[in-house]
């Protein structure tokens, strides 16, 4: 029998909802604002201070509407198609991923294993896969956890692959389930039941070793690095938990525990750092062709997310489509009503559809697949032969290692063929290098976070890397695959939202003055008019409270002072004529 021919089909869909009754209803409120605004300005010179006032705060509410219209107005339906991008190809691109932690006691450990243990049992190739963790806070429980997570994921991931288990973190997987279902087999009984007490086991382990004194965790001296040193100075420390030595396609992927050096006179750049040191050093182990990254609190809740994500690569018609790839972040167990918005649902709904129908979703730090050479700075249709190569402008612009700069120039070339990109050899065999290139001072004199990587200069530093991204003419994709790719916690208390809120508006609007902000990038760069107003949109939020407080003030003011501020109809008119 002749073979199966792959299938012509895209692999992904991008539809445009018909919402044109929302359309006209914000069409109309616009045309309300601007009438009441041209009323107060022709009637500016018989009223107060309060007209003035009204006058301002409602010009600012009029802008808001039509950033929120303009990011709204083309609100996209994607699609992926996984099972057509199996039959098309069985030999996919490599994949690096990241995982970045700082704190073992605002990230517990167990946590953080939850998530790793999740992303190890993805549906894809165990060979095309490697897992960094970055530790920001050096801590030893984070690699003990890491070390007895790796021999639990020796059952968990045959176990999730062999019964097809659609949700992968073990703490979500059994939660509440006391037995396995009644329905099964009595061999998956026995082998749930196993698994479940090894999970108890390790996470009894783990809860040990956060209340032991750190010595206790040592096995067979692996953890001599972790002696005497401080979070905030040591050098770089870097161990390769798990190693698919023979490349197997259903075995285990590469785990490779990093934390960064740290001295008190170099800064560290915070995530963004981590995040250049993670690109670096997988530079030089594994140089996967595309890169994800997670926060430790953000579990893969759907095996297949790597593939939908594969679809947008690989079935994009033009590279300049297809950027980076981003999920909505979606989080578990939230407050009923969700009375602190912390779910995020109107933003995904419209807001997050809505720029996925101009230039594409923002980079929101999480989640988020990226091409390696757009990270290394490369843009759109941007030709680089072995010619235009030079040792001596690699070196000066991504820093002095050869292994590198060799990965580097594989990645950037002209022609390269993604899927041969990963480095097949044993990263254990690169350990020296990956300790020099995550130095904290080999980034001096190099284009790293400045015009490549990960870009610092504001605490949201993802948006601020998705804007220059963008900037330079790269489109993103916005994937909403069912069930949602990741599930992560949010914060279920008042202080920690606002806390949290306060980061996020305060990092947003310093990106408005920086040399990258979205209105440098229209002007001289190649991101489109819409998209720059959508980013106004976001940049803006810090600015909205000292307009809404003025007009909130307005009704007290004008009754200590027998005024008004609100223009007055007939029948008040009519009223007053019949007082007097």
């Amino acid at each position: 029998m002749a073979p199966k021919a792959p299938s012509s089909l895209p692999l992904y869909e991008i539809n445009y909802r018909k919402n044109y009754i929302s359309r006209g209803i914000e069409l109309f409120i616009l045309f309300l604002l601007f009438s009441l605004l041209a009323y107060r300005f022709l009637t500016l010179k018989y009223h107060g201070l309060q007209w003035l006032l009204a006058l301002i705060c409602e010009s600012w509410f009029t802008f808001i509407w039509i950033l929120t219209v303009s990011a709204k107005w083309n609100q996209v339906e994607p699609k992926t198609y996984p099972p057509r991008l199996l039959e098309r190809t069985c030999n996919f691109p490599a994949v690096d991923i990241f995982v970045t932690t700082a704190d073992p006691v605002l990230e517990p450990p167990l946590i953080t294993i939850n998530t790793v243990l999740s992303l190890l049992a993805v549906d894809y190739p165990a060979n095309k896969l490697a897992c960094y963790v970055s530790d920001d806070g050096a801590s030893i429980v984070t690699y003990y956890s890491l070390v007895e997570a790796s021999k639990f994921a020796k059952l968990w991931i045959p176990f999730c692959k062999k019964y097809n288990i659609s949700l992968r973190a073990p703490f979500r997987y059994f939660s509440g389930n006391s037995s396995p279902p009644q329905d099964s087999s009595q061999e998956f009984q026995q082998v749930w039941i196993r698994i479940k007490d090894e999970y108890k086991q390790l996470c009894k382990k783990i809860e040990d070793a956060s209340t032991q004194e750190p010595e206790t965790c040592d096995v067979a001296g692996d953890f001599a690095v972790f002696s005497n040193i401080q979070p905030k100075n040591h050098p770089t420390i870097i161990k390769v938990i798990l190693e698919n030595k023979e490349g197997v396609a259903d075995g285990l992927p590469h785990l490779v525990y990093i934390s960064r050096e740290k001295r008190p006179k170099h800064p560290h750049q915070f995530k963004a750092g981590a995040m250049n040191v993670l690109t670096r050093v997988s530079g030089v182990m594994t140089n996967a062709p595309f890169m994800l990254n997670v926060d430790c609190d953000m579990y893969a809740n759907n095996p297949q997310v790597i593939l939908h994500a594969m679809c947008y690569f690989l079935g994009a018609k033009d590279e300049i489509d297809c950027g980076f790839v981003q999920f909505p972040q979606f989080f578990y167990d939230g407050l009923k009503e969700d009375p602190y918005g912390n779910q995020l649902k109107v933003l995904h709904e419209y807001f997050g559809r809505g720029i996925g129908g101009i230039q594409g979703p923002f980079y929101q730090g999480s989640g988020c697949f990226h091409r390696r050479k757009v990270i290394y700075g490369l843009s759109p249709h941007e030709k680089i032969t072995a010619g235009g190569l030079k040792d001596e402008y690699i070196k000066k612009t991504y820093g002095k290692s050869e292994k590198l700069s060799t990965s580097i120039a594989k990645t950037l070339l002209e022609g390269s063929n993604i899927i041969e990109q990963f480095n097949s050899d044993s990263p254990s065999s690169f350990i020296d290098i990956a300790h020099q290139v995550g130095s904290c001072g080999f980034e001096y004199g190099t284009a790293w976070g400045q015009k490549l990587g990960w870009l610092y200069g504001s605490v949201t530093e993802d948006v601020l890397t998705g804007l220059f991204i963008q900037s330079r003419g790269w489109k993103s994709a916005y994937c909403l695959p069912d069930p949602a790719a990741f599930l992560g916690c949010a914060p279920t208390a008042g202080p920690a939202t606002m806390i949290q809120q306060k980061r996020w508006a305060t990092g947003l609007f310093e990106v408005l003055f920086n040399s990258k902000s979205p209105i440098i990038g229209t002007l001289f760069g190649k991101l489109q008019l819409r998209q720059c107003m959508a980013y106004l949109y976001v940049q803006l939020w810090a600015l909205r409270s000292i307009f809404e407080v003025c007009y909130a003030i307005l009704p007290a003011y004008c009754l200590i002072t027998n005024s008004y501020f609100l223009p007055k109809g007939k029948y008040d008119q009519k009223f007053k004529t019949t007082q007097s």
